[in-house]
C-alpha cells in the first residue's frame, strides 16, 4: 500500500488543511499499518511553471524533448502511478485551488501519459484509486448559507476525472478566518465527517475510543 500525500499550503504543517489531512492519514494507516507514505511538499518552491517544450509537446504527436518540464512531469506522474491512495491537503485560494496545486496538476495532466485525445475527446489513462481531499477555507463554502463560492471541488473532480481518478472524497474545515469559536466548530464537524466515512472502511472501527482523533 502506497499513499501519496500532496501538501499545498504555504503554512505547511501549521495549516488547517494539513491538520485535516493528518486525521485522514491516521485512519488510513490504522487500516494499513505497513503502508508507505510519500510526502510531496509543493509549497517549498520545487515546482516551476511548465516550459515551452512541454507546451509544444501537448500539441504534438510526440514529446519534443525529455528535459526540463517533461522530465519533472515524468517524475511526478511515476509517483502518482505508484500510489494506491492519493491524499491532497489544500487551502482554498480565491474560491479555487492554490497556484501550487495547479502547477502539480499541470505537470501530471499530460497527453499520452495520463490522458489521450481522440475522436471521442479526452480519455483517461490512469486506473482509478481512492482520492481524499482535505480542504481548508477562510469562509463557509457549503451548507444552506455558504459565504463564498466553491470552484475548487468541481474543478478537481473534473480534472482528476479526466486522467482517470473518479473516486474522490472531500472533507473540509470551513470558516478558518471567522474566529476561534467558528474554527472549533468546524474542526468538530470535520471530525464527525471523518468518523462517519471511515466507520465503513475495512478494518477500521470509527467508534472505538482508541481510534485516532483529528484534533486531539
Amino acid at each position: 500500500m502506497n499513499i501519496l500525500h500532496i501538501i499545498c499550503s504555504p503554512r505547511g504543517q501549521a495549516s488547517e488543511s494539513y491538520r485535516l489531512a493528518q486525521g485522514i492519514l491516521r485512519f488510513l494507516l490504522n487500516a494499513h499499518p505497513t503502508a508507505t507514505v510519500t510526502n510531496r511538499l509543493l509549497s517549498a518552491g520545487g515546482l516551476l511553471p511548465i516550459d515551452g517544450p512541454y507546451a509544444m509537446s501537448q500539441q504534438a504527436s510526440a514529446d519534443v524533448t525529455e528535459a526540463g518540464s517533461i522530465a519533472r512531469s515524468n517524475e511526478l506522474i511515476d509517483e502518482l502511478q505508484a500510489a494506491d491512495i492519493l491524499l491532497i491537503a489544500t487551502p482554498m485560494h480565491n474560491f479555487t485551488v492554490p497556484s501550487t496545486l495547479k502547477l502539480w496538476i499541470d505537470h501530471v495532466a499530460r497527453v499520452r501519459r495520463t490522458f489521450n485525445v481522440g475522436a471521442q475527446g479526452k480519455t483517461s489513462l490512469l486506473h482509478d484509486r481512492p482520492v481524499y481531499v482535505a480542504v481548508a477555507s477562510g469562509g463557509r463554502i457549503s451548507g444552506v448559507t455558504p459565504r463564498q463560492p466553491d470552484f475548487l471541488s468541481p474543478y478537481l473532480k473534473a480534472v482528476l476525472g479526466m486522467i482517470g481518478l473518479h473516486d474522490v472524497k472531500f472533507f473540509s474545515v470551513e470558516g478558518t478566518a471567522m474566529g476561534p469559536n467558528a474554527l472549533s466548530a468546524a474542526r468538530h464537524t470535520a471530525q464527525q465527517a471523518l468518523e462517519e466515512h471511515f466507520r465503513a472502511y475495512p478494518t477500521v472501527e470509527a467508534n472505538d475510543p482508541s481510534q485516532p482523533k483529528l484534533f486531539a
